[in-house]
Formats: structure tokens, C-alpha cells, sequence
């Protein structure tokens, strides 16, 4: 599903406009972002948890040319899904 179908589907359950649900669905997605990037953790009951995980700094290596290049640490978003979405999807 991609965030098009997502507004179509939030407009066509709530009776809104397709504008007005994409305001919506928008602000949703930029309250999830603000919360990661200040470092909470976000659960949604029965759906699932958003958290941030840390990735060390390693060593890589360029496959073109075989030459070691170091990879700095960053911060990884993860999903975890919820156990009534995991029973949902399994049955």
C-alpha cells in the first residue's frame, strides 16, 4: 500500500475529503519522525513499536576498488510488530 492508497482508504472510512485525510496521514507520519529523532520510543497497542537503534562504526570496504573505508556510526529506525499484529497476519 503506498501513502496515495493509504489517504484513499482514511477518506473513504472517515467520509472526509481526500485533502482533508492527507492532512491527516501526514501528520501522523511527522509526529512518528519528530518523536525519533528526539530519541523516544513510539507503541501503538496491538500494532506495534517504533524505536531507534544505534549502529557501531565499523570498518567496510569499497567493492570497486577493495580499499578499507570506515563506516561512521549512525541510527537505525526499527519496527517491531505487535503480538496482535503478528496473530492477525498468521491467521
Amino acid at each position: 500500500m503506498t501513502k496515495a492508497e493509504l489517504v484513499e482508504e482514511v477518506a473513504k472510512s472517515t467520509e472526509l475529503t481526500k485533502k482533508d485525510a492527507e492532512v491527516i496521514v501526514q501528520t501522523v507520519l511527522d509526529s512518528i519522525v519528530e518523536s525519533l529523532q528526539r530519541g523516544e520510543k513510539i507503541e501503538l497497542r496491538g500494532f506495534g513499536s517504533f524505536r531507534i537503534r544505534e549502529r557501531a562504526s565499523r570498518q567496510g570496504r569499497n567493492p570497486k576498488t577493495g580499499e578499507k573505508v570506515s563506516v561512521p556510526s549512525k541510527k537505525v529506525p526499527y519496527f517491531k510488530p505487535g503480538k496482535e499484529l503478528k496473530d492477525l497476519i498468521n491467521q
